[in-house]
């Protein structure tokens, strides 16, 4: 069965970061692998 692009996107699992395994709330597309705190980055 085919489906739509935008349905297989939405249905993806939620990602982890793959050092600490928290989630990440990126998009799940994206080609990030690791949380905002493993990588040191600073909210402004």
């Amino acid at each position: 069965m085919i489906t739509k692009i935008t349905e297989f996107f939405r249905n993806l699992p939620t990602k982890q970061c793959h050092e600490c395994g928290k989630e990440i709330e990126e998009q799940h597309e994206c080609y990030g692998n690791s949380c905002n705190e493993c990588l040191n980055v600073v909210d402004l």
